[in-house]
């Protein structure tokens, strides 16, 4: 795990768009962030991009479960000690969206290679299998969450292949985001299994999650 994160609040601007982990360590296994009261503030999710992702509504070329089996396949990649070293940050780095929420949010683009990546490997699988115009991409869970919910595609339904946001505190608020995974299946005990990056010891992992800490799910129009 690395030992520095940045948190979701307002900091010097490219925390907003870092949140997934914090300096902060959690009993479950992933990255807490502290409450901020600029969190509460309402982020602009209509950006150049955005646009453009809402413009391309027609369904992924490929299925759920596709989009599952590249991710668990990915399950043991660990990022170095200084929280950094994965493919997931250095392809968002390097890609036009990085550059968009550098413009959104300040920074570089070399804050986002030790930067907390759960968001970056959801992006990365949803690149990766061209599915991206319905997964989104972005490395701030909260502005993720909310490109789902202004794309009319957020609700509270566990199901395969879903974008599935969590809170630790129990929250529902989309501002107290703290994670961001995959679905793999709803267990039907009050607990969903997933496939996550960043989570654990700084590592891609498959889980089984409380529903209660889940605030919702992001619906990617996939392949039937």
């Amino acid at each position: 795990m690395a030992t520095f994160r940045f948190t979701s609040a307002a900091k010097t601007n490219i925390a907003r768009a870092l949140l997934g982990a914090t300096i902060l360590g959690t009993a479950f296994g992933a990255h807490m962030t502290s409450a901020a009261a600029a969190e509460k503030q309402p982020i602009n999710t209509t950006t150049v991009a955005d646009h453009a992702e809402r413009s391309r509504e027609a369904k992924a070329g490929v299925t759920a479960a596709q989009v599952l089996a590249l991710a668990k396949s990915q399950v043991g990649i660990t990022e170095n000690a200084a929280g950094g070293g994965t493919k997931f940050q250095r392809w968002y780095a390097n890609s036009q969206r990085a550059a968009e929420t550098i413009a959104r949010d300040g920074g570089s683009r070399a804050d986002y290679l030790n930067a907390a990546w759960c968001a970056m490997f959801v992006s990365w699988v949803g690149d990766q299998t061209g599915a991206r115009p319905q997964i989104g991409w972005d490395a701030w869970t909260v502005a993720h969450a909310k490109w789902f919910q202004a794309n009319h595609r957020f609700g509270t339904e566990a199901k395969p292949g879903a974008v599935v946001f969590f809170a630790w505190s129990g929250s529902k608020d989309l501002n107290d985001i703290n994670h961001v995974g995959f679905v793999e299946k709803d267990n039907g005990d009050g607990t969903i299994s997933t496939v996550e990056g960043n989570t654990g010891n700084g590592k891609v992992e498959e889980r089984v999650r409380p529903k209660s800490q889940v605030v919702g799910y992001g619906y990617p129009q996939y392949r039937s």
